[in-house]
């Protein structure tokens, strides 16, 4: 059975969290049943199938993040919250 594709908030809607330098706060759940985001409390929160082990969450958080804003994983860069639930991620700008 086929995973169901991941629903994203429109990428407009996801720039506008970020402040003027393009730093987006999100707040991350590792080992989610399901992949999704949503805006809410002034952060995006996603949720992630990986495990927090060895960078595999983070790494998932940062596929889907790019998925989500249509750039490439590599423009994205994790400024704080390597091993946190609270992540602070620089996007480019669009």
């Amino acid at each position: 059975m086929a995973r169901p594709r991941t629903e994203f908030p429109p990428a407009s809607d996801i720039r506008a969290l970020a402040d003027p330098a393009g730093r987006l706060a999100l707040h991350v759940t590792p080992g989610a049943r399901s992949e999704n985001m949503a805006i809410g409390a002034g952060k995006l929160a996603v949720k992630v199938r990986a495990k927090p082990a060895d960078g595999a969450a983070n790494e998932a958080v940062m596929r889907l993040l790019a998925d989500a804003l249509g750039v490439a994983p590599s423009g994205l860069t994790l400024l704080r919250g390597a091993t946190s639930r609270e992540k602070l991620v620089q996007i480019p700008p669009p």
